[in-house]
């Protein structure tokens, strides 16, 4: 299950969207192959029929330990966005966490040899935000999402920046504006053509009095 486009800002471009790395379904699904061999072989030796419901009950529930971890892992998210981390999860009831680029201190991954070979490891992501630092299991090449993360992490603070140029560029603009006015009003003064009570009040006016 994708993460829901009705949750991203207006202004907010999707990066990556991922579920945890297959490697989650290694336990139940090596119970269940285990169950499965081994009611095998309890049929191939006609073994009694209480260890055969012993037996069907383990396929059962390995089964079915399966299913709940299918449809956590379709559920869980892990989403890089142009403007923050998300983590969402929950079959149900949701719960997650979100973590805005511009409040990232450092991302680190961790892979065992293991993990390496099958692509997958850890990230951890350390920042401002309450917690200090969190940890995500299981994620799909987690040096190249940690690469990810510090280009939108650089694609976030251009932007803020460019935000901040243009503000203080208008803010001077505007600055500049006033000063121009009140000068026309201090040679319109001093031609006589306003008096020094009318000078004074439009300039209260120029400057918000």
């Amino acid at each position: 299950m994708p993460y829901p486009k009705r949750l991203l800002n207006d202004y907010e471009e999707l990066a990556v969207d991922l579920h945890p790395h297959w490697v989650y379904f290694a336990e139940p699904a090596a119970a269940l192959l285990g169950s499965i061999a081994l009611g095998i072989v309890v049929l191939a030796v006609g073994a009694a029929s209480a260890i055969k419901w012993i037996v069907l009950v383990l396929v059962v529930a390995a089964a079915v330990w399966l299913l709940v971890r299918y449809l956590k892992w379709s559920t869980t998210n892990f989403v890089i966005t142009s403007d923050r981390v998300i983590f969402r999860h929950g079959v149900f009831a949701k719960s997650g966490i979100e973590i805005p680029l511009e409040r990232v201190n450092s991302v680190h991954f961790r892979q065992t040899i293991f993990e390496r070979m099958l692509g997958a490891g850890d990230l951890l992501i350390e920042s401002g935000a309450e917690g200090g630092q969190q940890r995500f299991t299981d994620v799909r090449h987690p040096d190249k999402v940690q690469n990810l993360i510090h280009s939108q992490m650089e694609l976030n603070e251009g932007r803020m920046y460019q935000q901040r140029t243009t503000a203080t560029v208008n803010g001077a603009g505007a600055e500049t504006d006033v000063t121009t006015q009140l000068e026309r009003l201090e040679a319109l003064r001093d031609r006589g053509s306003l008096t020094a009570e009318e000078f004074e009040v439009q300039k209260q006016r120029l400057l918000g009095g």
